[in-house]
Parts: structure tokens; sequence; C-alpha cells
């Protein structure tokens, strides 16, 4: 059968990753304003490499200097734009996903009016996106809520910061209810017990019981989502919502049922986010997860008639790579893959940075999410973090960044084939980035190089790859020929 003819293919961004100018035109601090580089994370004790402390923050506010923390400065897509979004159109791009940088537009997250430059910036981004006929898929919270919210309230531990987050969204669906038609309002939510200060502004040094704070932050973001949805659908007549996943599929071990149930209980985790926000519920599964562990969600009368009431449009996820999992950790060898750690996977390669390639798993998440769900999908995130050579004459031969992405889109078109309605798909990411977890910019996933380092130094100038013309063809075929 193939692709749908109107197939969203394209790639993905995050503001945080990109914008840079990050005190221009009255932009506030962000939480990720306040990301260091941190190049050597610990696989045992990834968790706290990827923390923050009071006295880190404390630090950060200090200084106005971006050169020790890259989100800050990014690629500089905030000047740069008109020039990425050329060399997008000219690979074919039908859609790039992107975030609003909340602070742009309300800069401590508490203030009653949006700012106008913040929404002019964003209003003009949007028409040259129109001119390239490339449709926006634009993240409400992508790793950057203001970084006020985070040291007044403790982020989305508190219930106050529901309502402020519903003003944001507001004013973006007012402003951009002609320029955006699809939204998504938390990357990545299940992370929250992953990294709580970059995703929730959780500030766990302040914390009492970090794990009750996390559900309690879980719970506030799923109301917003709920709250968010409905504004969005009665502000923007036909746009369509989608939750954001991280799809962390994990195996057993070995066929021993105890390492079945093992990776049973991790998958049953990791759906948990996206349960609640396409069927409007809380899974009984987690409910006794939550009793067990005594944890108590302070919730408001009408929440869970909310929640039902305002399920989402679509189901959107990441998927980079699968691990495994075991009732006896001793038995596997651990490594990292988007902010997790877990079992390495022995009949595997891993890229430059240990994350397994498993271009099976991506069908196997396909069919997954479509049978759980029963809702149209979107791959909204999907690559690899490679250390790439320029060459003397501005070359990038990249033909392990092709192969990767040649596997994953034939297994990808195997899971249409086999039923799943899938909306489209954007790369992580279309041009080099600032990488979330370690802010490393030798952690390169584009078909366009970006010439920055990990210490910002370099002409930013842009060179496509190898991969930017094998791309360009697959999107021109709508993935008939993948070369």
């Amino acid at each position: 059968m193939g692709l749908r003819k109107d197939f969203l293919w394209g790639g993905a961004v995050a503001a945080n990753q990109v914008e840079g100018a990050w005190n221009v035109d009255g932009k506030g601090l962000s939480v990720a304003d306040v990301a260091t580089y941190k190049p050597n994370v610990d696989v045992k004790d990834y968790k706290k490499q990827v923390g923050v402390t009071t006295a880190d923050i404390e630090q950060a506010i200090a200084t106005t200097d971006a050169s020790d923390y890259p989100k800050r400065r990014g690629i500089d897509f905030y000047h740069r734009y008109p020039e990425d979004l050329a060399l997008f159109h000219e690979m074919g791009f039908k859609t790039l996903r992107l975030s609003i940088a909340w602070s742009r537009i309300f800069p401590t997250g508490e203030e009653t009016a949006p700012n106008q430059a913040g929404l002019a910036y964003y209003k003009a981004l949007f028409a040259k996106m129109h001119e390239y006929h490339i449709e926006p898929i634009v993240t409400l919270s992508h790793y950057e809520m203001p970084l006020a919210l985070a040291t007044k309230y403790n982020g989305w531990a508190d219930r106050r910061v529901i309502d402020l987050f519903v003003r944001f969204s507001q004013a973006c669906f007012t402003a951009f209810k002609d320029d955006v038609k699809y939204w998504l309002t938390f990357n990545e939510i299940d992370s929250v017990t992953r990294h709580p200060f970059t995703s929730a502004g959780i500030i766990p040094d302040q914390t009492d019981n970090l794990l009750q704070t996390e559900y309690q932050a879980f719970h506030h973001q799923f109301v917003a989502s709920a709250l968010v949805t409905k504004a969005c659908h009665e502000t923007i007549p036909g746009s369509q919502v989608g939750c954001m996943l991280t799809k962390l599929t994990d195996y057993p071990n070995s066929s021993d049922p105890r390492d079945v149930l093992a990776s049973f209980n991790k998958n049953t985790m990791n759906y948990f986010p996206a349960d609640v926000q396409v069927f409007g519920e809380y899974p009984a599964l987690v409910l006794n997860y939550l009793k067990e562990q005594g944890i108590e969600l302070a919730m408001a009368p009408d929440d869970l008639a909310i929640l039902k009431a305002n399920t989402v449009d679509f189901v959107s996820f990441s998927y980079y790579m699968s691990m495994v999992s075991s009732y006896d950790e001793t038995n596997l060898t651990l490594t990292t893959g988007n902010t997790v750690v877990g079992g390495k996977n022995p009949h595997l390669p891993v890229t430059d940075w240990g994350w397994t390639v498993d271009p099976v798993g991506l069908r196997i998440s396909l069919l997954q999410l479509y049978d759980r769900y029963h809702k149209p999908l979107m791959i909204v995130e999907n690559g690899m973090g490679a250390k790439d050579e320029l060459t003397a004459d501005h070359q990038v031969h990249d033909d392990y960044r092709i192969n990767y992405f040649k596997a994953h889109f034939a297994e990808m078109i195997k899971a249409v084939d086999a039923g799943v309605d899938l909306l489209g798909y954007t790369s992580w990411a279309p041009i080099d980035l600032v990488s979330a977890s370690t802010s490393q910019m030798s952690k390169r996933y584009g078909f366009i190089y970006v010439d920055e380092d990990d210490l910002g130094q370099g002409t930013l100038n842009r060179y496509k790859k190898d991969s930017f013309a094998w791309y360009q063809h697959v999107i021109a075929t709508n993935g008939a020929e993948l070369g």
C-alpha cells in the first residue's frame, strides 16, 4: 500500500536547542538556559549527571555569559531561520515540528499579557514556513518552561502552574489560529521521572519526597493538557492536538518468565502518561503502583471529568532505540539512550554514544501503539547522533546515517502496510543542534552540518551532508525509493 499521499515528511527541532538569542526581544530565562555542557555521562549515575541543584541555578542566574550554557546560544536559528527553512524546503519538507519558547511569550510565566515581540517572531517564522508550504507542528512545552516558575513554585509540583500554562497556550492559539493546525502539549511527557527539572521544573534538593512530587507534577500536566486540548479545539476549528511519548520499547532479556514480567512492568509504566491522555483516565495498574509506593495525588473535584472529556486526537512519539530488562539487573550490561539507562541488547549494534540501533523495534513500536490506542500516529523524533567529519571542501560523507534511516523507513512502511494509520515522520534533527542531555554539538543528528563545536566556536555556516540529497529523494518519491 505504501504511505498516504499527504504523508507529512519533515524534521523536528526544539526552541531551546536551536534558537539561541536567550536574552533577546524580552525573552526570560528558561530551565534550558541553566543547562551546562556535560560531555561525560556516567551510565551508572545518569540521573544525577543530568540533574540540577539550587546552587547550580543561582550560579546560572548570576552570569550573563553564554559560554558555559550552550542552549543559550543554540545554532542561532532565531536569526538564521530564513536560511534554514530554505534548506528544508530544498529537501522537500512537508512539515517542520518545532516548539514555542514559553519564556519568549511570558518571560516569567506570570505576566498577564504576552510579550508582543515574542509573538511577532513566531508569526514571522510561521509566515516563512507557509511561504515554503511547510506545515508547522508546534510543541507547547519542550523542556523550556520559564525558570521563574521553577524557582518560585518548584515547577509543575504546584497546581497554580496549570492556569499559567493555559494562559500561555491560549495566547498562542489566539495569535496563531490561522497558522498552525497541529499542536502537541508536552514533549516526552513520560520524562518527568527521568529528569524532573528539565521536564517539569522540579528542583530535587527542594523536594522532600521526589517520587511523590514527580507524580503530582504528572497529574498537573495531565489536567493542563486536557484543558489546553479543549481550548485549542474551541479556538481553532479543525485543529488537531496530540500527546507526545518517549517510546522506550523494552524486551525481556530472556524467556525466563521473571524477565518477561520485568519487561512488561517497564513497558506499562512507559505507556501510562499516554494512556491518561488518550483514554482520559488513570490505568488500574498504575493506580495500584501509586498506592504501593505510598503516593497520594491531590486532585480537584473536577479533575477526572476534565481528563475524560478532553482526550487527544492523535499520538505522537519519539523512537531512538530499544532496551532489555531482567528481574536481576546483574544479568545486564547497562547502556544509555535518550536520558534512560537500561539493558543493552547483545544482538544489536550501537551508535557512537552507545544507543542501540533497532529498526525492527520501530515497526514493533508502531504496531503496539496503534493496537493499544486506535488513533492516528505520528513519529516526531527518530535519528542517530554521530561524530561527523567535515572535509576541507565542506563535505560530510555520512553513509552510516543514510543506512540508519533507510532501515528505519523500511520498517515504518511495513507497519503502515500492516494497517497502522501514520500521519507523518519528522527526523530528529534535520540540522545539527545542541544535545538535549549533554549540551554537545559534537553529537550530530542533521542532514545539514552546522560549523560550531562544543565550546561554541565556529562560523555557524551550514553545509549539506550526503544524507541531504538522499532524504530529498526519499521525500520526492514518498518513501517508494529508499536507495
